[in-house]
């Protein structure tokens, strides 16, 4: 069984990717071996629309033609037994980098036909953690809630199931003084990463060992 996570954050040491290898510590626990991609660190571009995925009787059908650093990602994403994608949310919605890899992992399988039928072959536990430094409360005013039911929507739509996992009011840095951050209670936020996080990391440690679960009995 094989589990992967992709980081969709620049920081490979901060919310995101730490709250990733939660859940993939969770996963590991019930035997799965695990893998953490760092999407920045890869070299690529989202969608080109040669819609070669889309080509009846094509060597590139149902699967991203474009030959660059995220195709081996792609290729074994496709092969996992689940899969997480995390992203801070960066002006209402995901980061650039993981919008480009979502739309290289999803137009694929997304077929031109009535309803826009997945083609994706079997159906594979997944999950969205997302990290922001707003309250949950406030998600709805700024549109956040439809932003990432949106992508869970499409997630699900894909692969058959996708959790949504929401780490919010978020440290950003270690030091507030350094940055023009006034609209920032520093000390509270240093409070809340002391306390809250750390169940942040319980419940994402939790949602890998539940994936690990979903994948072995292929719910």
């Amino acid at each position: 069984m094989n589990i992967i996570a992709i980081n969709g954050s620049p920081r490979k040491k901060w919310n995101t990717s730490t709250l990733l290898e939660h859940v993939l510590a969770g996963a590991a626990e019930q035997g799965a071996a695990t893998e953490l991609v760092h999407l920045y660190e890869q070299d690529y571009k989202g969608c080109t629309s040669c819609f070669a995925c889309k080509k009846i009787g094509g060597k590139s059908y149902g699967r991203c033609a474009m030959k660059d650093g995220l195709t081996p990602v792609l290729k074994r994403a496709a092969k996992a037994d689940a899969l997480i994608l995390g992203s801070p949310i960066y002006f209402y919605t995901e980061t650039g980098e993981m919008r480009s890899f979502l739309e290289r992992l999803l137009f694929p399988y997304c077929s031109y036909t009535p309803g826009y039928r997945s083609i994706f072959p079997r159906r594979m536990p997944t999950a969205l953690v997302y990290t922001m430094n707003i309250p949950e409360e406030q998600m709805p005013a700024l549109g956040q809630d439809r932003s990432t039911a949106a992508t869970q929507g499409a997630m699900a739509r894909m692969f058959g199931t996708c959790e949504l996992f929401l780490c919010t009011d978020t440290y950003q840095f270690t030091d507030y003084s350094k940055y023009e951050a006034s609209a920032w209670d520093a000390k509270a936020k240093a409070k809340r990463r002391a306390e809250v996080f750390p169940q942040d990391c319980a419940r994402a440690r939790e949602l890998g060992a539940r994936l690990a679960e979903q994948a072995k009995s292929g719910e």
